[in-house]
């Protein structure tokens, strides 16, 4: 049976089909369109031409930004914003004329790294998207946890832990609130931060590049930014104590985080010896389409679907 994913993001759509054995068979991608009606036509396009490359018909299953209500059924907190108050799980269901699965991107992030990536094996994994925006998953024994209200994982939209004089009240976020920890750590919030301090306003791996080489105001930026990563994976360590923190998005590619997070978040965390790992994502960008296709087993396909 193939399993197909599909990623929604704010730039693009990703579609991949995986054979039993985790094999990549197929992929594709397309620019998300600005409406929501071209969106279904898009996922539907994606799949027809994903299922005709392989030979044969899939399971689909979503990541999307935000999540589904467990009350209502509609999408909320995407920051994709015409998906919110649709039923764009039923919507694509009706589009593609089978039974999908959708969960939050970073909730598939987590999924897939937690079946066979950098956290496979692991009993407990959290797994964090710091992109353009802040998202976070949670995994034990491999099953996704989302929780009574569908927003298990949504670390982003949590306050700044510990946060200084300077911190607070914190920047104004796009979900109404202010000071979320995305405002902070996300790709944005580091280069805001930069650009409040005297940087310009450039890109993230060109301000690290500019701390490696010495440069005071770059440097001053990198060290704020792991400081408040460090807070941010301190208060889960407490709350879920994770074997695993997996890194995704554009500033898990920062290698210098792998060598000097465990050592800031360790005076973070509630106990004498704090030894979980922090690791980059095994599938990269890949990561979050690999775990939307995860979201049907090859049983429930088989039973579920295929009957």
């Amino acid at each position: 049976m193939i399993q197909i994913g599909i990623d929604f993001g704010g730039t693009k759509i990703e579609a991949a089909a995986l054979s039993a054995d985790g094999r990549v068979l197929s992929t594709l991608r397309a620019a998300t369109p600005a409406s929501y009606e071209a969106a279904l036509e898009v996922v539907r396009d994606l799949v027809g031409r994903t299922e005709q490359a392989v030979g044969g018909k899939g399971s689909v299953g979503v990541g999307a930004p935000g999540s589904v209500s467990p009350r209502t059924g509609l999408i909320r907190n995407a920051n994709t914003t015409y998906l919110n108050g649709r039923r764009f799980r039923e919507d694509l269901q009706a589009a593609l004329e089978r039974p999908i699965r959708l969960a939050n991107d970073a909730n598939c992030l987590a999924l897939s790294e937690a079946v066979d990536g950098a956290a496979a094996g692991a009993r407990v994994t959290f797994a964090v998207i710091i992109g353009t925006g802040c998202g976070g998953g949670l995994a034990v024994d491999g099953r996704l946890v989302e929780g009574a209200n569908g927003v298990g994982g949504e670390w982003g939209h949590v306050p700044l832990p510990w946060p200084k004089a300077e911190e607070s009240p914190g920047p104004q976020c796009w979900c109404g609130r202010q000071g979320c920890l995305e405002t902070w750590i996300s790709g944005t919030g580091f280069r805001r931060d930069f650009r409040e301090h005297g940087g310009a306003d450039v890109s993230g791996a060109a301000i690290v590049e500019a701390a490696a080489a010495g440069d005071p105001v770059a440097q001053g930026a990198l060290d704020r930014y792991l400081d408040r990563l460090a807070r941010g994976l301190g208060v889960i360590a407490d709350i879920v104590d994770p074997d695993v923190f997996v890194l995704g998005g554009g500033m898990s590619n920062v290698e210098l985080l792998y060598e000097r997070l465990p050592a800031l978040v360790a005076p973070h965390v509630f106990t004498d010896n704090w030894e979980s790992r922090i690791v980059k994502a095994r599938w990269g960008d890949s990561s979050g389409v690999r775990g939307a296709a995860r979201l049907w087993s090859q049983a429930d396909w088989a039973g579920d679907v295929a009957a």
